[in-house]
């Protein structure tokens, strides 16, 4: 058997070289070195588990500093026992100017002091005022904060919205708050800039009302051979404070390649609030209209040089038959190609008057000369 060529050991080389690599790249990470991991991180784990119940007998104080991680813990309307049982959100009724209370409770389950911030944001969150903007909240602690929410006098009857935002200096915690304004309240509901974009329908609610409202939409699209969408009214998953705006999209998945539509949008809200609108937009494929643009365009340009070289065709065959037939000159003329050659021999033309010249020369005598002789 001969000895493999250079270039056979060359393919050998990379081809083990391919397997080796790939050997690797499948074989799992050896087991072992993963088993005592887990065992020492369980071991090390056990005794801070172990010690939980004992913080209830103040033995907490005892555990390692290096245990202790960032704080847990919780704010939320104050109220209820169990979480379960706990309110949603801080829920108020009044009367323009008069002041409602409540209390806010801020739950410590860590190892560690936490120590809060207090504050409002919203329409309903500005008129709220703690006991305390600031509150420290001991290990593994329940503290509840009173706060009072005066509604301005000039408040519009109807509902107002906001938040109670609990900040620790790494994260914070919002709680909604809902007040119910004492009087006449008005719904109102308008949506505006309906936009259609492929198959993407854009709008916006406008609650123009006093009253808290949850929308429902209803959705219907007509084309030029008929109705290729109708979605029957439906909530929204939202509820729209006073004078809120809120920009939403309806998806349509099976919008139409090549159709002129009319998309009608239609809302309601309890309290009698109702609103439609509509926008109208042309479906085209963009491929078949580029083609057929350039189509079009090369077609135009075609009959542009055919009736281009048709009009030099005809005054070419116009021409000629006018110099051949001389249709304009006289009877007997000569022509422009038999002038053209002859330009050179016109003096010999002109020889005429030495034909002439024969009488002047008096041959005659000369003749009768002859005769004579």
């Amino acid at each position: 058997m001969s000895p493999p060529t250079p270039r056979l050991r060359r393919a050998l080389l990379v081809l083990t070289t391919a397997l080796a690599a790939l050997l690797c790249a499948l074989a799992p990470l050896p087991a072992a070195a993963a088993g005592p991991a887990d065992t020492d991180l369980a071991a090390d784990t056990a005794p801070a588990v172990g010690t939980a119940p004992a913080a209830d007998d103040g033995s907490a104080d005892t555990a390692p500093a290096a245990d202790d991680g960032p704080a847990d813990w919780t704010a939320r309307p104050a109220g209820g026992g169990a979480d379960r049982d706990a309110r949603p959100y801080v829920y108020l009724e009044g009367t323009p100017g008069t002041a409602l209370q409540d209390r806010l409770a801020v739950t410590n389950s860590g190892r560690a002091p936490l120590t809060v911030r207090l504050r409002g944001d919203g329409r309903a969150g500005a008129w709220i005022g703690f006991a305390a903007d600031t509150v420290t909240v001991p290990a593994r602690t329940r503290a509840e904060v009173p706060l009072a929410l005066t509604v301005p006098p000039d408040a519009v009857p109807g509902d107002a919205s906001g938040e109670v935002v609990a900040d620790d200096g790494d994260e914070e915690i919002r709680v909604p708050v809902r007040v119910r304004i004492g009087g006449p309240t008005l719904a109102a509901l308008t949506v505006e800039d309906v936009e259609i974009s492929g198959g993407t329908i854009r709008y916006a609610l406008v609650n123009r009302g006093n009253a808290m409202l949850e929308p429902r939409l209803a959705v219907r699209a007509d084309g030029m051979f008929g109705t290729l969408l109708d979605r029957p009214e439906r909530p929204l998953p939202l509820e729209l404070a006073p004078g809120r705006r809120v920009e939403r999209t309806e998806p349509w998945p099976d919008a139409p390649a090549l159709d002129a539509v009319t998309v009608r949008l239609r809302v309601s809200a309890p309290g009698g609030a109702r609103d439609e609108a509509e926008a109208s937009a042309t479906y085209i494929p963009v491929a078949p209209a580029v083609g057929g643009g350039l189509l079009l365009l090369g077609g135009l340009a075609l009959l542009g040089a055919v009736a281009y070289r048709r009009r030099r065709t005809r005054r070419g065959d116009s021409e000629p038959p006018d110099k051949e037939t001389g249709g304009t000159e006289p009877p007997g003329a000569e022509s422009a190609d038999d002038r053209q050659p002859t330009t050179e021999t016109r003096p010999l033309v002109k020889a005429g008057p030495l034909v002439k010249a024969g009488p002047s020369v008096k041959a005659g005598p000369l003749a009768k000369a002859g005769a004579e002789s």
